[in-house]
């Protein structure tokens, strides 16, 4: 029996072995979820609702054993694990209220009919997640997709498999038999669900694999939501808060090892400022200790994998190499493990690799130009991506106007991009198709039906 080799990138040491689900039960699972389907979607929301509720309390009851095996199986400090488990957790109560208002029945009357606009489950959703955030991301599909009475065939990352599974047992032990569904391995598993008997597919995870995804959706017309990656930019004027400015690039380039989909990727500072934030933003990354996730005083854990940390150190080696300047880390110490320190470049040039395409590591990439509006807006959408952006001025009203110009999703100014609660998850451009979050982000696992009935 083919398995996944699940591997501690701490050690390098083999965690457990998972058998690889088969083409053969691939399709029995989808079957199971498409003959649970219709009771759930006549499952009252109300019931459905509860049961979602109860196996959000199990998750937070259990959220330091499930902390520590997230910081097993991908790396990022158990604090943080912990916290991810902790915080999606107690924010179900918070989804499913907006799921309750997404689905509200909503009437409109007519001169000839009285229409009620009410929302049907799709049918069978994939659910397609990845290892950098291995909780939160799978619930920001898992939740409405059931919610709204669709059954799920949920497919892990195959770096996380374990964590996976064990999400999936406290949510189905909650759900009838065949509601969710889940399945193991890599990306040819993978593609067999998107082509399989499912009528929607939400995935987070690369540009590249999301297209790939689109291809195949498409000989069905299946219902797509796409979470996909960034190159986010920061741009820095030269009236910024310089340390506020250079605190939120290094921790927004460095946190969960860099592994972020919205990290901050490239950072234009004014030219005028540019030699104060360089010595800022090193100073702040000199503090970001990396080890062993479980050891106290780490910031960074390891790298999930020796492929993903060997794709971090040739983007870092090219640009030193085509003339950057390393002012820090860029060398991994030789522990065993997959481990990366904090690296900050100074002087990358928009032809170099690590200026277009995701890095998806712990590396503060630092560019300088020349302060004026029209310049930043320029650099900052130079990229197919469209997921973040963040801006700092000590002018207001040209940090909003910047903002409203940058083509991204979420826009931060004079702080981090992420926005209030409610608020919709939305890739611009090539960074997403679809959305998730929000009212609006937990319909698209509906559709709308206008039901007209005569008037008397």
């Amino acid at each position: 029996m083919a398995t996944i080799r699940n591997l501690d990138p701490a050690t390098g040491e083999l965690l457990a072995e998972i058998p690889i689900t088969t083409p053969t039960d691939l399709d029995a699972a989808v079957a199971r979820a498409r003959a649970a389907q219709l009771a759930w979607a006549e499952t009252p929301p109300e019931e459905r609702f509860a049961r979602l509720a109860r196996a959000g309390e199990k998750l937070a009851e259990r959220k330091g054993q499930l902390g520590e095996l997230v910081t097993y199986e991908m790396g990022k400090t158990k604090r943080s694990a912990v916290g991810e488990v902790q915080g999606y957790a107690t924010g179900i109560p918070r989804m499913l209220a907006e799921v309750a208002e997404a689905i509200e029945p909503q009437s409109f009357e007519g001169t000839a009919s009285d229409t009620v606009l009410v929302r049907d489950p799709h049918g069978v959703v994939a659910a397609i997640t990845p290892w950098n955030f291995p909780f939160g991301m799978p619930l920001e599909i898992l939740i409405p997709a059931l919610a709204t009475g669709n059954t799920v065939v949920f497919k892990p990352s195959e770096l996380v498999p374990q964590t996976g599974a064990a999400l999936a047992e406290i949510l189905a032990d909650e759900l009838p038999a065949g509601v969710l569904e889940t399945v193991q391995g890599a990306g040819d598993v993978g593609a067999r669900l998107v082509a399989a008997d499912v009528d929607m597919v939400g995935f987070v995870g690369s540009r590249e694999t999301g297209m790939k995804i689109m291809e195949s959706a498409s000989r069905g017309l299946k219902r797509l939501v796409l979470e996909l990656g960034g190159k986010d930019p920061m741009i820095v004027f030269a009236d910024a808060d310089l340390d506020a400015a250079a605190e939120s690039a290094v921790q927004h380039s460095l946190r969960n090892t860099g592994q972020v989909c919205c990290s901050v990727e490239r950072v234009y500072v004014a030219d005028t400022v540019a030699d104060d934030f360089e010595k800022l933003v090193v100073s702040k990354a000199r503090e970001w200790k990396h080890g062993n996730g479980f050891q106290d005083g780490v910031k960074m854990g390891p790298m999930v994998s020796e492929e993903q940390r060997g794709k971090v150190a040739a983007q870092v080696d090219e640009a030193v190499r085509d003339g950057a300047r390393l002012l820090l880390g860029g060398e991994p110490d030789g522990r065993p493990g997959y481990f990366y320190p904090a690296t900050v470049l100074a002087d990358v040039e928009a032809s170099q690799r690590i200026s277009y395409e995701e890095t998806f590591g712990p590396v503060v990439s630092l560019t300088t130009f020349s302060g004026s509006e029209e310049e930043g807006v320029r650099l900052a959408n130079d990229t197919p991506y469209g997921l973040g952006a963040n801006v700092w001025t000590g002018d207001a009203e040209l940090g909003r106007r910047v903002a409203r110009r940058i083509r991204a999703g979420q826009v931060g100014v004079n702080r981090y991009l992420t926005g209030a609660s409610g608020t919709p998850w939305v890739g611009a451009r090539q960074s997403g198709f679809g959305f998730l979050g929000g009212v609006e982000g937990h319909r698209q696992f509906t559709t709308p039906k206008s039901i007209a009935v005569a008037k008397a």
